[in-house]
């Protein structure tokens, strides 16, 4: 029960995290599309807000995932999850309050040395304010993550094992391999300690430099490290969400989803490539060594391609004449597939270096990262809340439930594409003001994105109800043992 409780404060924050930050894109789309004013530093303190609660909602919840599935096979720290969620809450209070009390609005990117630097538009406290909160939330994520490195360690013997190594070297038979979710945990692992580490080290550099600005460092060792740690973390979401599939597709069709030597060299290869691949956000930085801008397109195109195939490949053929039952988790966990696949394509086109050079500051970029997270990762996260609700708590799908299903289809897809329209137009992003020939495709997303946060608000109640009636539940149990 302590185990579920746990689950549910991580879905229910991370989720009501991501409907409101839904609400200040949908602000921001529609003073772009010039149906609402907005003053420029409120428009940049939105942006900030949006972009760093909606990764990190999505990370937490989808951690939560991860935990679930991962602690079914190895031994996890509960007190160690406990205080991942009391830390992000902390940060995000502290980033708020920075936000909207002080003004700080830098975008989660906060490169040096704009924190400091800001022009006056915020002062010390604000930057600090927000600065602080990122690294509590981000030393909360390491502790959890260290966490799940000690305990694949402890079941498996090494990281290593926990990707299955030993098994593609042919010292274990392919029937011995890890289960799905601890490889994808192993990776998740890795690449999370690594990013998170590096965040830490350039936020601790922005603090000091705050407080004290004699204190300097080198502005491209920064965005190195700034992205390092952003592109990583926001990228590991969608390989901590893919459990889903995994499981759940595995028990709706009572087939098992076993993992082949093929399924773990494709793990192994995006455990490298996604530690690699920021570098692509770089490519108009003319003093990066020229390797790690080659680095940076060529496994960008290879990046999307080994996990997303066997696992598109492999939820096609698990669900294929399996008589499976389709309801809202199955229908939302093969969605996502479908939204991952999708979204990966406007990215590969985007790490294309002369393409890059022209489409990198437009709105292709939010584009296709909406397309990526928003019918991507998000919806496993949700493919999880419906089947919670169901395994545990019993509740029936309604016909709204179905409803905001079809909806949030259109509308998520709505809000990608006119990204992707504007930045075919060369509509500049991260611009609070747009000239009448960029507000079109802004008003149409804007207003899509009132019915999809509708959508996004009935998988939650439906979340809601179930986590209410588990706690009727238990006060009545309490109750009769009183008796």
């Amino acid at each position: 029960m302590v185990h579920n409780r746990l689950i549910k404060n991580y879905l229910i924050i991370g989720g009501t995290v991501i409907l409101l930050m839904m609400v200040f894109g949908i602000l921001m789309l529609l003073a772009q599309g010039g149906v609402l004013s907005l003053s420029t530093p409120t428009f940049y303190q939105f942006m900030t807000i949006h972009g760093t609660g909606m990764i990190g909602a999505a990370g937490l919840a989808a951690s939560a995932v991860m935990w679930y599935f991962l602690s079914q096979h190895v031994t996890l720290s509960k007190k160690i999850f406990v205080t991942n969620l009391v830390l992000f809450v902390i940060g995000l209070v502290l980033i708020i309050i920075g936000v909207f009390s002080f003004d700080y609005a830098s975008a989660w990117t906060f490169l040096y040395p704009l924190p400091t630097l800001s022009a006056k538009a915020w002062g010390t406290i604000g930057a600090l304010l927000y600065l602080i909160g990122m690294l509590i939330i981000g030393i909360g994520f390491i502790l959890l993550f260290i966490d799940t490195g000690r305990a694949i360690m402890k079941k498996q013997g090494s990281l290593a094992k926990g990707l299955g190594w030993d098994v593609i070297a042919g010292k274990k038979a392919e029937k011995d391999a890890p289960a799905p979710a601890i490889i994808a945990s192993t990776m998740v692992t890795i690449v999370n300690v690594t990013a998170l580490i590096a965040g830490a080290t350039v936020i601790m550099m922005n603090i000091i430099h705050t407080i004290n600005p004699s204190f300097t460092f080198d502005p491209l060792l920064a965005k190195n490290l700034t992205f390092a740690f952003g592109h990583v973390f926001a990228n590991s979401i969608i390989y901590m969400g893919v459990i889903v599939v995994y499981e759940l597709l595995a028990k709706y069709t009572n087939r098992p989803w076993k993992a082949n030597k093929v399924f773990l060299i494709a793990w192994s290869m995006s455990t490298v490539f996604t530690l690699m691949i920021y570098t692509h956000h770089v490519l108009m930085d003319s003093v990066m060594p020229k390797w790690m801008l080659i680095i940076g397109q060529v496994f960008s195109y290879a990046n999307g391609l080994p996990v997303l195939i066997v696992t598109a490949y492999g939820a096609l053929m698990i669900v294929y004449k399996s008589g499976i039952k389709w309801d809202m988790a199955s229908g939302l966990t093969f969605l996502s597939m479908f939204g991952w696949t999708v979204g990966v394509v406007p990215a590969i086109i985007d790490a294309t270096i002369v393409v890059n050079h022209v489409m990198h500051n437009t709105k292709w970029v939010p584009g296709h990262f909406h397309m990526y997270m928003g019918l991507g990762a998000v919806v496993m996260i949700f493919a999880f809340m419906y089947y919670l609700a169901k395994v545990d708590g019993g509740l029936k799908v309604t016909k709204l439930d179905w409803i905001a299903f079809f909806s949030y289809i259109i509308t998520m897809a709505s809000v990608s594409v006119q990204f992707l329209v504007s930045g075919a137009l060369s509509t500049p992003r991260r611009w609070a003001t747009h000239i009448p020939e960029w507000m079109g495709p802004a008003l149409f997303g804007g207003i899509a994105g009132v019915f999809l946060m509708i959508a996004t608000t009935l998988f939650i109640v439906h979340f809601v109800r179930y986590v209410l009636q588990q706690n009727v539940k238990r006060n009545d149990l309490y109750g009769e043992k009183m008796l």
